[in-house]
């Protein structure tokens, strides 16, 4: 009988799951799920690089993964899968709490994975060339602080192919957004000046009265640029896969958008731009379009609201990436696809929607869409009081560049054939889409740099 129980121990020790190390076990989740955003100089509030980084913050990371809150990926994995998708499967989430309950143990160095390296802080790694805007730009302590519009020459010679593009400020706890584009020389309207910002105290009074929606008319010019990369929340550069990349040409200008918002004491920023040039020829162009909303009201109260619009395909695309934006009202957020034949299908739905964490997400497989495909956004927006970010329950809710306003904007990235060179890839011919807002009003735009 003894013999058998000592068998008995035996196997069970053998089944016994060995507790998770650090090096080992927990090391390669946090490289492939959280050191992009948590290394030294990112948006990450503390480095998780090393075992002595990462051991004080054991508790709060271990709850923040059980929450699901870390790291954060909201898109609803009954429609689409994607290329980028941080979260995190059961076995990892298991992992990490094994590794917290049972003594955060380091493990042996030696199976530890190669270190990743952050190029000088630049996600993408080393760039080609860096471009910054020419003057540190002060943000006063309090107040709103004007949209700026700054245009920078590229000096480009020839025309360039952009396999990486990534948008850096100095200092991101000013900056809200800040959306990049590229314009022709021929395109750039006689206001475009090379080395400065637009707003002077007169341009401010003018940026300050117009209507929502409307476009400060010297900056026209810029919706037919191609909108190259925006800087949000949590946000990461683009994935771009191998043959893909989007189009600089010769003598372009980059306008830069820069929204600031003030933190209580003076700041300044300088941003700055890199680029990683393509090796070879593209078999794909990435443009971006976006599909929005810029007339609607959002009542006092509504806990609920809905928002939509519509736009055409007038050409054949694939569909690369969505990347949702609303304010601090919004709840959720949907792309979805009408087809010619009348089919339709969910590309993306959000149904938690973060300001803080704004996520681009690029599908696995890019979806073909042809043209005469309707897409179609709709966000929901709680403007109650049981709403705690909601800046004042009290007051109707319209479009606005403002935190404290709202926007639907459905940013999106399609690919199409390097050679094609149209200006406009979307209509409004589907109409208005107005199933809960009698004043909404459609409006679709292929490459304007709409604020966020």
């Amino acid at each position: 009988m003894k013999a058998v129980s000592v068998l008995i121990l035996a196997a069970l020790n053998c089944w016994a799951v060995t507790p998770a190390t650090f090096h080992k076990d927990l090391e390669p989740l946090l490289q492939r799920h959280c050191q992009g955003c948590h290394h030294v100089g990112d948006i990450g509030p503390m480095p998780l690089q090393s075992y002595e980084e990462v051991r004080p913050w054991a508790k709060a990371i271990r709850a923040a993964v059980v929450q699901k809150k870390m790291p954060p990926w909201f898109a609803d994995p009954a429609h689409g899968t994607f290329l980028n998708d941080r979260s995190l499967t059961q076995a990892e989430i298991d992992t990490f709490k094994s590794w917290t309950d049972n003594g955060t143990v380091e493990g042996d160095p030696k199976d530890a994975p190669a270190p990743l390296h952050f190029s000088d802080g630049w996600h993408m790694g080393k760039p080609d060339v860096v471009i910054q805007i020419p003057q540190a730009f002060h943000v006063p302590a309090k107040g709103t602080v004007p949209y700026q519009y700054i245009v920078v020459p590229t000096n480009f010679t020839e025309d360039k192919w952009i396999q990486s593009v990534e948008i850096r400020p100095s200092n991101r706890k000013v900056v809200h957004h800040i959306n990049l584009s590229a314009t022709p020389p021929s395109r750039n309207g006689p206001r475009a000046s090379t080395s400065g910002f637009f707003t002077s105290d007169a341009e401010a009074r003018m940026l300050a009265a117009l209507k929502p929606g409307q476009e400060p008319p010297q900056f026209a010019a810029a919706r037919e640029g191609d909108l190259l990369e925006t800087f949000v929340p949590g946000g990461l550069p683009p994935e771009l896969q191998p043959g893909q990349a989007k189009l600089v040409k010769a003598g372009s200008s980059l306008m830069f958008q820069l929204h600031y918002t003030t933190i209580g004491t003076p700041q300044e920023d300088q941003t700055n731009v890199g680029f990683i040039f393509a090796k070879e020829s593209p078999r794909e162009r990435i443009k971006s379009i976006l599909v929005y909303n810029t007339h609607f009201t959002i009542p006092a109260g509504a806990s609920n609201q809905m928002i939509g619009a519509r736009a055409e395909i007038l050409h054949d695309v694939k569909m690369v990436s969505m990347l949702p934006h609303m304010h601090l009202r919004g709840k959720d957020f949907q792309v979805r696809a009408i087809y010619p034949s009348g089919e339709s299908e969910v590309l993306l739905r959000v149904p938690n929607y973060d300001f803080n964490w704004q996520v681009n997400y690029y599908l696995d497989k890019p979806r073909v869409l042809p043209k005469g495909t309707v897409l179609e956004v709709t966000g929901h927006y709680d403007n109650s009081v049981n709403n705690p970010f909601n800046p004042d329950a009290t007051l109707d809710v319209h479009y606005g560049e403002q935190t404290w306003e709202e926007m639907l904007n459905g940013f999106m990235e399609v690919a199409i054939e390097p050679t094609t060179d149209t200006p406009e890839l979307l209509g409004p011919g589907a109409g208005p889409f107005l199933p809960m807002n009698a004043t909404a009003r459609v409006n679709a735009q292929p490459v304007r740099a709409a604020g966020r």
